[in-house]
């Protein structure tokens, strides 16, 4: 059980960029007041994966100073994001007989049948990060959402279990260890973006987010108020800046700048010029491209605006093209009501909701934390803060005696402290 503490710490591990959010309850009504956020640059890590636990951690070491000066206190420890096409999702099912001799369904109960259900065949380098309820069934009768109080003499529940790859979970928790903060548990980022960015009737009626970061673009799907579905995909928004650096025939620092600061996924009218150069203004002096494209300049390079919006265009189709093939797996493309929500800092490009429209064929949003108070509507902040109000929620939970489910994992909260014992 993780000590109750008036403060709850989010740590998002990106590709790109390592993001904190410090929160308390707020003193009335719901939701959580940001005492801190932040984020530093990321090392160590390739395509949502730590590579480099000593790197990664230096980088958290950082990012915690800086959160414990604002914050003018300690933080023990974090709960944090998990990434990486290796993580994966699998049905299972348990059963098991009502213990009561009144046949009364408790708690105990609920966790037994989570238990049996995490009783899957996964080879050994694989492990399970958690297991999310979908529904019970009591004595045959499906479709039960809370079957604690209610009477029968068998229970069953449909779970859905989302796994990854053991040594890439391991350095996870060794860089945050590493950089002085305790694992109180961890979740895949797209699940945590989805706690902070999906509202409680999205979920019901049917919704995905799609968090799109540097190196990976996570998809969670939603339905009835449960995860159905969950799919991380080997490409983000780093992958856009490659090709703006490919296509224009320049250097990667100038390509993200020109995503940043001149992108657009959407061009419409006449080609102009853009320039990117110090001290440099946006419009480029009178002239053609010999290619077409590319203007250069003493002063800057100069770009075709059309150009690099085809690139950018063409890539975030790319994206959520893949991400659509996922939808149609499981028979929810263009059959979910609430639509798609994005998140993640891949998604500022303007008019990045245009492109997803047209792919999805369904209501496009950009998703920001919702229930936070002092903190920037920021999409690259979301699964920082899902991460803090999961935790909050887990704590919450602990200090009631409830049993904590979705986030969890059941044996993980046992072994969480244990793993200090690893670390040279």
């Amino acid at each position: 059980m993780a000590k109750f503490s008036p403060l709850v710490a989010g740590l998002d591990i990106g590709t790109s960029s390592i993001k904190i959010v410090v929160a308390q309850k707020k003193s009335s009504g719901e939701g959580l007041d940001t005492i801190y956020a932040g984020q530093r640059p990321s090392r160590g890590v390739r395509r949502g994966v730590v590579v480099d636990a000593e790197a990664v951690s230096r980088c958290i070491g950082e990012a915690v100073k800086d959160a414990e000066l604002a914050v003018g206190r300690e933080l023990a420890g974090a709960y944090i994001s998990v990434n990486g096409s290796h993580i994966f999702c699998t049905q299972s099912r348990g059963l098991v007989s009502v213990s009561r001799a009144d046949n009364n369904i408790s708690a105990e109960d609920v966790d037994r049948v989570l238990q049996a259900a995490r009783t899957i065949s996964l080879s050994t380098n694989k492990e399970i990060i958690d297991v999310y309820p979908r529904e019970f069934a009591v004595d045959g009768e499906s479709g039960v959402k809370d079957a604690i109080g209610m009477k029968g003499v068998r229970l069953e529940a449909e779970v859905l279990i989302v796994a990854g790859f053991s040594p890439y979970l391991r350095n996870s928790d060794q860089a945050v260890l590493r950089g002085g903060l305790e694992v109180f548990n961890r979740a895949p980022a797209v699940i945590a973006a989805a706690a902070s960015a999906l509202s409680d009737r999205q979920k019901e009626l049917g919704a995905a987010v799609l968090d799109i970061g540097a190196g990976t673009t996570g998809l969670a799907v939603y339905e009835e108020g449960d995860l159905l579905h969950l799919a991380v995909l080997p490409i983000g928004s780093s992958n856009i800046t490659n090709d703006i650096a490919i296509g224009a025939k320049t250097d990667v620092e100038t390509a993200e700048r020109l995503k940043i600061e001149k992108g657009i996924c959407v061009f419409k009218g006449a080609d102009k010029k853009i320039r990117i150069g110090a001290g440099q203004g946006d419009e480029g002096t009178k002239g053609h491209a010999p290619n077409g494209g590319q203007f250069r300049e003493r002063d800057g390079e100069v770009f075709s605006q059309r150009l690099i919006s085809r690139i950018i265009q063409e890539r975030t189709a790319e994206i959520f093209d893949l991400a659509n093939k996922e939808l149609k797996k499981i028979g929810r493309d263009k059959k979910l009501p609430a639509g798609i929500v994005l998140t993640g800092g891949g998604v500022k490009l303007a008019q990045i909701d245009e492109v997803a429209k047209k792919i999805f064929q369904l209501t496009v949003s950009v998703g920001v934390p919702r229930d936070f108070e002092n903190i920037d509507q920021d999409p690259a902040l979301a699964a920082a803060c899902g991460l803090a109000a999961m935790g909050w929620k887990e704590q919450e939970d602990d200090a009631g005696g409830s049993p904590r489910f979705p986030m969890g994992g059941g044996g993980w909260d046992k072994v969480k402290k244990f793993f200090k014992i690893f670390i040279p």
